[in-house]
């Protein structure tokens, strides 16, 4: 009988981080509604005709997870921010995959949006996302992780507060200062050659 309930999921994510890799068995139905919701926001920022869809990106995540050593979770929103972080890096190396593909070529356009003032919808533009939310870790890591939570998984401000372990105010703060440093990173890329703005 598969458990149920948070305590459940609790309890098999502590388990899980003991190394019992079995239990993503029983863990990944009690979490299949978060981790597709995950999945469904990072594909929605995708090109039409992608050839990996929302089910084939949790399967991907999955499959990363259980060949992960000790992860570093204990509850259910950590390992939610894990596996949507897992699904950002997938997704990263679908890119950079079909640019060696493609052997280099294209324009980086970046169209902006009221959320985070980005939408990758091609590869490139991905990949540079990636490259400034990296920029941006190196130059404040604690940033960065606000905006891969928000961003790419969703999280509430409580949430990321919560998983931070800092004040709501400071997620706040963070991800309006994180989006104003992405936004000028993004724009520098496009003023020099290798984009333009939406």
């Amino acid at each position: 009988m598969t458990p149920t309930g948070s305590s459940s999921v609790s309890q098999l994510i502590e388990r899980w981080t003991c190394g019992d890799k079995e239990c993503l068995n029983e863990l990944l139905p009690l979490l299949e509604a978060e981790l597709r919701r995950i999945a469904h926001r990072h594909m929605r920022r995708e090109r039409v005709g992608h050839t990996l869809q929302t089910t084939a990106l949790v399967h991907e995540a999955y499959l990363k997870l259980a060949t992960r050593g000790s992860p570093l979770c204990s509850h259910r929103v950590q390992f939610l921010a894990l596996a949507a972080q897992l699904m950002r890096h997938i997704l990263v190396d679908h890119a950079r995959a079909q640019m060696r593909a493609k052997r280099g070529g294209g324009v980086w356009m970046v169209p902006w949006d009221d959320e985070l003032a980005l939408t990758p919808a091609k590869p490139d533009e991905l990949l540079a996302l990636d490259e400034a939310l990296t920029a941006l870790g190196n130059f404040d890591a604690r940033k960065a992780k606000v905006v891969e939570l928000r961003y790419f998984g969703g999280l509430t401000v409580k949430e990321v507060a919560g998983t931070l372990s800092i004040h709501p105010n400071s997620v706040i703060r963070d991800w309006s200062l994180a989006r104003a440093w992405l936004k000028r990173e993004l724009s520098g890329l496009a003023s020099h050659g290798s984009g333009t703005l939406a």
